[in-house]
């Protein structure tokens, strides 16, 4: 049984003329087409999301030097242990120097000293006064060389360096970026849902990931909500987890995210199949004789599984061109042919 759309469209009269221009017969359609059906689709709430790392890191400067070598730039991959930049340290070194000095001195005086309150030359307090004299010069001496250690800057993590925050021979100071780094392996989304919608969604914990400017649609591998509110916005945080290996989806891009909330009976087309020319949106739908003829259709929201709901214009069971620019193309010649 064939169901018709009720929903009654208002077109303008210029688009009258542009439809009955293109309304030709007589050449074969042999592109690739669907057929349209209502369906149970995914009903889902959409939230807009920004694409951030699961791991990242900003290695700040442990010393202060100048920067006097530097082997990565932004877009770079980076295993954990490379190098990354040197910073001139040499006053941290020479206090390495004579944190040493003093520790070699330190350990002998208290060495001495065992040797001289053995023989009773001296007192037990003289020897504890050694021995704290030792550790204290040892103490000092490791964390010299653990500030000289740091002149030395490595990636902490494997990954992809996201940006660099200082130039060769630039000053680097006690706490400055240097390098950010990112996993591309392990990627999440953040999204923002009012607290009205946390039973709905919490119900299913299931979304899908709309990229709008590359058209790509992923599943959440998981979803996450925060167990905390935004006292001024009345916003809980979501993270949604991205599946590994995802290709052209990098920290800071803008994404949507759509919560599963339920299923509903939609008739919906692939977005590919749709024709937008100035405010004039239609599709090609193809008859009985294998002719496709331009027909004007009202779209409502991007459902969950990716296509595009259609209000008017259209009913189920109709055949309609895949690749509406070769269908208009089919029209064409075959009105240069007459």
């Amino acid at each position: 049984m064939k169901t018709t759309i009720s929903h009654p469209i208002e077109t303008a009269p210029w688009a009258v003329a542009v439809f009955a221009s293109l309304w030709l017969s007589g050449a074969a359609f042999a592109q690739e087409a669907v057929t349209v059906n209502y369906r149970d689709i995914p009903v889902s709430y959409p939230a807009e999301a920004v694409v951030e790392a699961v791991r990242q890191a900003t290695v700040a400067a442990q010393v202060a030097g100048r920067v006097v070598e530097v082997d990565v730039d932004a877009g770079q991959r980076v295993k954990k242990g490379d190098l990354l930049m040197r910073i001139d340290a040499r006053e941290e070194a020479e206090n390495s120097a004579s944190a040493q000095a003093q520790l070699a001195q330190a350990q002998a005086n208290y060495q001495r000293t065992k040797e001289l309150l053995a023989k009773k030359f001296v007192s037990q307090a003289a020897l504890d006064k050694a021995e704290a004299d030792y550790l204290a010069a040892k103490g000092a001496a490791g964390a010299s060389g653990a500030t000289l250690s740091h002149a030395t800057v490595t990636a902490p993590i494997s990954g992809i360096v996201a940006a660099r925050q200082i130039e060769l021979g630039e000053m680097a100071a006690l706490g400055k970026p240097l390098v950010t780094l990112y996993d591309p392996k392990d990627l999440r989304v953040l999204a923002s849902i009012p607290q009205y919608k946390l039973p709905e969604i919490k119900q299913g914990m299931k979304a899908r990931l709309e990229f709008p400017e590359s058209g790509q649609w992923i599943d959440a591998a998981r979803v996450e909500v925060l167990p905390t509110a935004d006292a001024r916005t009345h916003t809980v945080t979501a993270r949604l987890y991205l599946p590994d290996g995802v290709a052209g989806v990098i920290p800071g891009m803008a994404a949507r995210a759509h919560f599963i909330v339920g299923t509903a009976k939609k008739l919906t087309v692939p977005p590919k199949a749709i024709l937008r020319r100035g405010e004039v949106t239609g599709v090609y739908v193809i008859d009985a004789q294998n002719l496709p003829h331009l027909r004007q259709i009202r779209l409502g929201e991007t459902a969950a599984n990716g296509e595009t709901e259609v209000l008017a214009g259209l009913s189920g069971g109709e055949r309609v061109a895949l690749d509406p620019i070769a269908a208009g193309m089919t029209l064409k010649n075959a009105a240069a042919a007459k």
